[in-house]
């Protein structure tokens, strides 16, 4: 099966935290993993806000956006597009009113499921929704 990384993973991959050689070791195993563009945008933001709260410096957060770009032109990831038929799961999905499904959380998870591959992420919310949907989902723990 196909794996999705959610952002939480990617964060952890390219940035210091206590679970990244947890991911490191799943993504060496992995061929061509998949995200969409909205995981690059929210890296960026995750990123950002790591140099605003001097967790990183700017060099360093130049420095891992630099790296993801080239894994990007380097075709490492499959891009998959978020269609019209995504964002009607996700919404169809928060309307059930039975999960914490946050909105982007939900087309991350839409994405996954439409596409049949795993969803890869450290989020326990959207890992306990994703089961409670019925959607393949791994959990990475940091602790």
């Amino acid at each position: 099966m196909k794996l999705y990384l959610d952002t939480s993973v990617l964060v952890a991959y390219y940035c210091p935290e206590p679970m990244s050689r947890l991911v490191q070791e799943l993504l060496v195993e992995s061929v061509k993993p998949a995200l969409s563009y909205l995981t690059e945008v929210e890296l960026y933001s995750a990123v950002a806000g790591k140099v605003r709260s001097e967790e990183i410096s700017g060099v360093d957060g130049n420095r891992i956006l630099a790296k993801f770009s080239s894994h990007m032109d380097m075709n490492l990831f499959k891009v998959l597009p978020i269609e019209y038929h995504h964002w009607r799961l996700a919404r169809g999905w928060i309307g059930l009113f039975s999960t914490s499904l946050r909105t982007l959380d939900a087309l991350h998870l839409a994405v996954a499921s439409a596409e049949e591959c795993e969803l890869i992420t450290a989020d326990k919310s959207l890992w306990q929704s994703a089961n409670i949907l019925g959607v393949a989902v791994r959990f990475i723990d940091g602790e």
